[in-house]
């Protein structure tokens, strides 16, 4: 596959734009898409529906209240 002139020439410019060179915004960019695909295999489709579903306060302390649990699980 090759990519079209069109395409390279607005990526070299784009690239200037950004003080950087074509090779680096590739780079970059595969490595963010070879990251973010690893970062999805971590977590699972039904745990990733849940994210964001409990609405809890900005102070909540998970960890005390962890303790908290286990604590009253073993008394």
């Amino acid at each position: 596959m090759k990519l079209s002139k069109g395409v390279i020439e607005k990526a070299k410019s784009y690239a200037k734009t950004q003080n950087t060179s074509l090779s680096k915004l590739i780079e970059r960019y595969l490595d963010k898409v070879v990251s973010e695909e690893k970062d999805d295999q971590a977590i699972s489709p039904p745990v990733r529906s849940l994210s964001g579903i409990a609405d809890l306060p900005d102070d909540y302390d998970y960890k005390a209240d962890y303790t908290d649990s286990l604590d009253r699980k073993y008394r």
